[in-house]
C-alpha cells in the first residue's frame, strides 16, 4: 500500500490520540488497574455465571445478578483460602527476623566469610586493614533490620492494608457489574472510539482476551510448578517444611517478574537459609544447597517453560520480548518489567487493527 499524505496524517493523528490515552491511563493508573483486574476476574468467572444462571428450580430461574454475586463470593473465598495458606508463613519470617541474633549469625558464617576475605585480599592485593567483609556484612544486616526499620515496616503494612481494603471494595463493585452485564467492558472501551471503529475494537478485545488469558494462565502455572519443585527439593535436603515452603513461595511469586524477579527471590532465599540453616549442617552448606538447587531449577524453567510462555503464548519473537522487557524495566523498574508483556500485547493488537498498512506493524503482528 502506497504511503500518501492522508496516510501520514492519519498515523500522526493516531499517534497523538494514543499518546493522550496513555497519559490518561498513567494519570489514573490506580483506577485503570481496578478496571483491568475486574475485567480479568469477570472473564474467569463468566463460565460459572452462565452455569448458575441456567439453573431452573420448579420453573424459577436463577437471576443473573444472583449468579454474578455468587460467583464473586466464590472468587474471593478461593483467594482468601490461598491467603490463609501463605500469609502465616510471611509473618512467621517477619517474627524470626525481628528476634534474630546477628552475633550468632555472623559467628556461624565466620569461616566462609574469612575464606572469601582471604581470596579478595589475594585477588586485589588489599592491605589487611583496608576492607573487612565480615564488618561490612554485619553493619549491612544491622542497618537493614532495626527498631526503626521494623516501625517503618509496621506503618507500611498498615498503609498496605488500608489501600487493600479500598482496592478490594472497588474491584468487587466493578467485577459484580461486569459479571452481571455481559459485554459491559467491551461497551466501556468502545464508547471511547467513534462508531465506525467499533468492529475493530471488538476484534481487538477478542484477540487481547485470548492472548492474555493464555499468558496469565501459563505464567501462573509456571510459578505454581516452580514453587512446588523448590519446596520439595528443599525438604528433600532436610530443610524444615515451613522454611522450604516459604522459599518456594518467594521463588514462585518473584518468578512472575521476568528476569529480575528470580534473582531477587534467590537473594531472599539465601538470606532465609542464613537465618534458619538446615538442621545438622552449617550455614555455608545450606547456602550451597539453596544456590545449586535454584540454579538447576531455574535453568530448567528458563530453557523449557519460559520460551513457550513468553513467546509462543503471546505470539512474539523471544528477542522481541526480551528487548521490550529491558525497555520497560529501564523506564518503570520492576513494575515496568511485570507489565511489559501484557502492555506490549495490547499495543500490538491495536496496532494491527488500526495501522496494518505500515510494514513494521505487519512484521511485528504477523503471528497474531
Amino acid at each position: 500500500m502506497a504511503i500518501t499524505p492522508q496516510t501520514v496524517l492519519r498515523f500522526v493523528a493516531g499517534a497523538a490520540i494514543t499518546a493522550a490515552v496513555l497519559f490518561l491511563v498513567w494519570y489514573f493508573s490506580s483506577i485503570v488497574v481496578y478496571i483491568l483486574v475486574s475485567a480479568v476476574l469477570a472473564v474467569m468467572g463468566n463460565p460459572l455465571v452462565k452455569l448458575l444462571s441456567g439453573i431452573r428450580i420448579r420453573g424459577w430461574r436463577v437471576p443473573r445478578w444472583l449468579a454474578a454475586f455468587t460467583t464473586l463470593v466464590v472468587i474471593w473465598v478461593v483467594l482468601a483460602v490461598l491467603c490463609t495458606l501463605f500469609v502465616p508463613l510471611f509473618f512467621n519470617k517477619v517474627q524470626q527476623l525481628a528476634s534474630l541474633d546477628f552475633t550468632a549469625v555472623m559467628n556461624s558464617i565466620s569461616e566462609p566469610v574469612s575464606r572469601i576475605q582471604y581470596y579478595l585480599d589475594e585477588l586485589f592485593a588489599l592491605p589487611e586493614s583496608t576492607f573487612s567483609l565480615s564488618e561490612a556484612l554485619s553493619s549491612g544486616l544491622c542497618s537493614m533490620v532495626n527498631f526503626g526499620s521494623l516501625n517503618t515496616l509496621v506503618s507500611s503494612l498498615f498503609n498496605v492494608v488500608l489501600s487493600s481494603v479500598v482496592a478490594i471494595f472497588s474491584i468487587s463493585f466493578i467485577t459484580f457489574f461486569f459479571l452481571k452485564e455481559e459485554g459491559l467492558f467491551y461497551a466501556m472501551v468502545s464508547a471511547v472510539f467513534p462508531e465506525r471503529y467499533h468492529e475493530n475494537i471488538t476484534r481487538a478485545l477478542d484477540s487481547i482476551t485470548v492472548l492474555l488469558s493464555r499468558y496469565f494462565t501459563g505464567i501462573l502455572t509456571e510459578s505454581l510448578l516452580l514453587m512446588i519443585a523448590v519446596s520439595l527439593v528443599m525438604m528433600a535436603f532436610g530443610m524444615h517444611t515451613v522454611d522450604a515452603c516459604f522459599i518456594g513461595l518467594v521463588m514462585g511469586v518473584m518468578n512472575v517478574v521476568p528476569y529480575a524477579g528470580p534473582l531477587i527471590g534467590g537473594v531472599m532465599s539465601v538470606c532465609i537459609g542464613v537465618m534458619t540453616p538446615i538442621e545438622g549442617t552449617t550455614v555455608g552448606h545450606t547456602v550451597l544447597v539453596i544456590v545449586a538447587s535454584l540454579l538447576v531449577l531455574k535453568g530448567l524453567d528458563d530453557f523449557v517453560l519460559q520460551p513457550t510462555l513468553y513467546s509462543a503464548r503471546v505470539k512474539a519473537h523471544p528477542l522481541e520480548v526480551f528487548i521490550v522487557i529491558l525497555i520497560a524495566g529501564s523506564v518503570a523498574g520492576i513494575l515496568g518489567m511485570l507489565l511489559a508483556i501484557p502492555s506490549y500485547t495490547v499495543l500490538r493488537v491495536f496496532a494491527k487493527e488500526f495501522f496494518s498498512q505500515f510494514s513494521l506493524v505487519r512484521k511485528l503482528t504477523r503471528k497474531i
